[in-house]
């Protein structure tokens, strides 16, 4: 078994733009694909769009899980 994992972070747009492209492409190459998202409602146009991809699944995260960067 093969696990990749990549985190996107930081200030500024386009993180969750690259973590669905190369979600996206790794769906393509037939893995299956986790998705966790801090601080953005359910409501966005992604995750209805992302539910229709086989092996796409995204987690969805309380609003408060705390989380810290060093």
């Amino acid at each position: 078994m093969i696990i990749l994992l990549h985190i996107y972070y930081g200030n500024g747009k386009g993180k969750t733009s690259a973590a669905i492209g190369l979600g996206i492409r790794a769906c393509g190459q037939n893995f299956k694909v986790v998705m966790a998202q801090f601080l953005k409602s359910d409501k966005s146009g992604e995750v209805k769009s992302l539910k229709c991809v086989p092996d796409f699944n995204i987690i969805d995260l309380p609003e408060n899980l705390p989380f810290y960067f060093k």
